[in-house]
């Protein structure tokens, strides 16, 4: 019903207001600012560098040379659709959603899932089933945010993104991959880097829970739009599709239609009836769900994607590719270690200019080092140079922590130049 949710909406009289609001570190003022404080979140995840690499991150497709594929960036600009739509109709505030919509894959790694698996697999994991990954995307968004982008002040100066606490936990609480019905909002503020696992700590605000689902609404769709452009779905796979709606929809009952604006089963049609469905059944008694139908519809509509585009055998090949690719990065930055302590970097990597001129930068920006000036005997402390405001992040003298340096420099590449800097290594 539109407007439900006007009540519970984050405004000055909800009672999360002033926790929502609050940021751990106070950034700079404005005399003329018209902005409110999730508005400045939403633009200052839209002007960083992890947002801007995203249209080189794979969504589904690996590295895509199709300009009509859908990258990290696009699907990341369908939650936002999605999400503040809902927001709107429901009364909820549109700008909390916009902002967290924005910001909740900026932690992605290169080479999709894969290559999030692949950089969990590369740190040392605790034992047992249940063991918490090491490296997921959701806390590595959180991470980013808090720690490792930047955006220059009024002077010029680096300074951290320091988002508020209701976008910061959008973020990392954001995994819909996990299917739940009447999903609501925890009531307690609670330390987000104690969350170990993605998707069973449901977001502190309605406006958190919305985008959890507007991300699952957003991919099903455009997934199949895509693999039909690579001829990843032929008759069989589209007949079977047609089939799911029907025995979930009741397409084939008498004087009943498949999906509400029609029988196409495209991106449009899935997002709008998804979104159409979720506003009618979800109220704040209730929490946000789908009718029973729609539900049981979006689980096989998964399980279909899996089967027929996640698992194909052509993405299958590319994995054990970016797999390589992952590897041989982390390995060829391994050795760099005692260089790295010393200020010589450039020599360790002195063979991939491209590789080493970005991960030496990095180097200064996150840690202690100052590169090793050779011609003159002496450090060059080239972070006050570059006007970096940034506190050291990653110890150079611990193994562990120069291994977490490694994985995140990697984490924040786009396929395309994981590619680049991978021909360099391999390259005689």
């Amino acid at each position: 019903m539109q407007n439900s949710f006007y009540d519970v909406r984050m405004c000055p009289e909800n009672p999360k207001w002033e926790q929502a609001n609050k940021r751990e570190i106070p950034i700079y003022g404005r005399n003329n600012e018209i902005r409110t404080e999730f508005e400045r979140d939403y633009t200052r995840i839209l002007h960083s560098q992890a947002y801007r690499r995203l249209k080189h991150k794979t969504q589904v497709f690996f590295a895509p040379h199709n300009d009509h594929i859908c990258t990290r960036m696009e699907h990341v600009m369908h939650v936002a659709s999605v999400a503040t739509t809902i927001a709107k109709y429901l009364g909820l505030n549109e700008q909390l959603a916009g902002a967290i919509a924005m910001g909740h894959d900026i932690g992605h790694a290169p080479f999709g899932h894969h290559g999030e698996d692949c950089l969990n697999n590369l740190l040392e994991q605790k034992e047992g089933h249940n063991a918490p990954k090491k490296f997921w995307h959701e806390r590595n968004s959180l991470f980013f945010a808090d720690f490792i982008e930047t955006l220059p002040d009024p002077n010029g100066y680096e300074q951290p993104l320091n988002l508020t606490y209701a976008v910061r936990d959008g973020l990392i609480c954001h995994c819909g991959e996990i299917d739940q019905q009447g999903i609501k909002p925890r009531e307690e503020a609670i330390d987000l880097y104690s969350i170990k696992r993605p998707g069973f700590i449901q977001p502190y605000t309605w406006e958190g829970c919305v985008v959890k689902l507007a991300d699952k609404i957003a991919y099903l769709g455009r997934d199949i739009e895509d693999a039909r452009a690579y001829h990843i779905i032929d008759m069989a796979a589209y007949r079977e599709l047609r089939e799911i709606v029907g025995s979930t929809l009741g397409f084939e009952r008498k004087g009943a239609r498949a999906l509400r604006s029609g029988k196409a089963v495209n991106t449009t049609t899935l997002i709008n009836d998804l979104i159409v469905d979720l506003c009618e059944q979800s109220s704040p008694e209730k929490g946000l769900c789908f009718s029973d139908e729609y539900f049981r519809f979006i689980l096989e509509l998964k399980k279909f994607n899996f089967a027929r585009i996640y698992k194909h055998w052509r993405l299958g090949e590319f994995a054990i590719y970016a797999e390589n690719i992952i590897g041989t990065l982390f390995r060829t930055l391994q050795k760099t270690k005692i260089f790295a302590e010393t200020g010589r970097v450039s020599q360790a990597l002195r063979f991939y200019p491209k590789l080493c001129s970005t991960f030496e930068d990095w180097l200064v920006k996150y840690t202690t080092y100052q590169p090793f000036d050779i011609s003159r005997h002496s450090f060059v402390d080239r972070k006050s140079v570059l006007k970096y405001n940034t506190q050291p992040v990653f110890d150079l003298h611990d193994n562990e922590s120069y291994t977490k340096c490694i994985i995140e420099f990697i984490s924040g590449m786009t396929d395309q130049f994981a590619i680049q800097v991978y021909e360099e290594v391999i390259t005689f």
